[in-house]
């Protein structure tokens, strides 16, 4: 019974991650495309979507949560016994999960892709503001 839990929700953190980075896929590869005006603004979003993946399965499927279904977290203590309303505990705890460490590394993404923007913008406007001095 153990193993059915692990390979669902491993399998559910899988499914739930691919959701999220496929809606992600596309602003993703704007922005980079945007920011980094180069053949390498292709590898950045793999890289992002490969780490979510890591982030997303590894948040969803707590491997310490599920091994007190196979020992007693102390000595004294009983084993969890899976029944029916463990399992939806741990579907809803690994769909939660998931998204949770997903919105934590896109947050942490995003913050540093605005400051890259930021940064970008005052230098255009920099050189903006340079050709029309040298126009007058």
């Amino acid at each position: 019974m153990f193993f059915t839990l692990l390979l669902v929700t491993f399998l559910l953190a899988v499914a739930v991650s691919y959701g999220v980075v496929k809606s992600f896929e596309k602003p993703m590869v704007a922005i980079f495309n945007r920011i980094i005006q180069d053949p390498i603004s292709d590898v950045w979003p793999k890289y992002i979507k490969f780490a979510a993946f890591v982030v997303g399965i590894s948040g969803g499927v707590r491997i310490y949560q599920l091994e007190r279904y196979i020992s007693a977290p102390h000595e004294g203590a009983e084993v969890l016994v899976l029944n029916a309303e463990r399992w939806t505990l741990e579907v809803y705890r690994t769909i939660i999960e998931t998204l949770q460490s997903l919105a934590w590394m896109y947050l942490v993404v995003f913050i540093f892709v605005l400051i890259a923007f930021v940064i970008l913008k005052g230098f255009e406007l920099k050189h903006d503001k340079r050709i029309e001095q040298d126009k007058a």
